[in-house]
């Protein structure tokens, strides 16, 4: 597999879980990295790929099976002996996902991903790369910007100046989410990272949809009316909906509107992209 520089490829590396759904007794597979990969794949992009650690329990296996199924590339996943990533989840009345508790991302986060020069080809070969706070990957990302023409990353809700001050500097394009945050706070939160060097800044806020900054412009989008069974996964497809449209080279207006549909559409399935595995006993 080698992607030309003409083709718009994505490559996600670092966390992956199960979302185990108490009231279905199913788990899905999901996490960050792994759900912007997959995502991307389906929303057209002509080539994704996904590296990270999956334990050697059922669970893991199914990860597996599931991105082979969704044609992603994966060949320097490692599995390794252990309990793979596993969040508890129960949906509200209203479909919001609500997280119960969590294994603290499993045996990815006991041993940590360490990137070799296989991995490192692949990132070039790839082009982009996205990661996220949960990856535990911060150790590899100045060696990952080195090779990348560009590298999105999600903070999800860490909004913290110090860390966000060590991060940017091997980052291109940074992912926030809002929801606890009120307009002027997002202001200033996509005006401090901006200036950071991040040349696009996102923050997402559910139901008020997002805010946006690229070269310094400002952007809105509101979200999509949609039926509602399931909102986990959503701002992982509104992610991976606006890297994958302006990969393949249209504007921020067109690219943020297209994610909007992306995300609601998402909203309508169970789980972050659907392969459930149904827990007997």
């Amino acid at each position: 597999m080698t992607p030309s520089p003409n083709r718009a490829t994505l490559l996600g590396i670092g966390d992956n879980v199960v979302d185990f759904y108490l009231d279905r007794n199913e788990f899905f597979p999901g996490g960050n990295a792994l759900n912007v990969a997959v995502l991307a794949k389906r929303f057209g992009l002509d080539d994704a790929g996904y590296i990270g650690i999956v334990g050697n329990y059922v669970e893991g296996g199914h990860v597996l099976a599931s991105l082979a199924a969704e044609n992603v590339w994966f060949e320097r996943v490692r599995q390794a002996y252990g309990e793979n990533g596993k969040a508890i989840v129960h949906l509200d009345e209203k479909g919001d996902r609500v997280f119960l508790r969590s294994n603290k991302g499993g045996i990815q986060k006991r041993l940590g991903l360490r990137m070799e020069e296989a991995d490192l080809d692949a990132v070039e070969r790839y082009g982009h790369v996205h990661s996220s706070l949960f990856s535990n990957l911060d150790h590899e990302l100045p060696n990952i910007r080195e090779r990348a023409q560009s590298v999105s990353f999600d903070f999800s809700w860490r909004h913290e100046l110090d860390y966000v001050k060590s991060i940017a500097p091997h980052i291109t394009t940074a992912f926030f989410s809002g929801s606890a945050l009120n307009d002027s706070e997002i202001d200033d939160l996509i005006d401090t990272v901006y200036k950071l060097g991040v040349s696009t800044v996102g923050v997402t806020r559910g139901s008020d949809g997002a805010f946006w900054m690229v070269d310094g412009k400002r952007y809105r989008q509101g979200i999509k009316p949609t039926r509602v069974i399931d909102t986990l996964g959503a701002g992982d497809s509104f992610i991976a909906g606006y890297i994958s449209s302006t990969l393949m080279g249209n504007a921020v207006e067109e690219a943020l509107d297209q994610a909007a549909t992306f995300a609601a559409k998402t909203c309508t399935v169970f789980g972050a992209f659907g392969h459930p595995y149904k827990v007997e006993g």
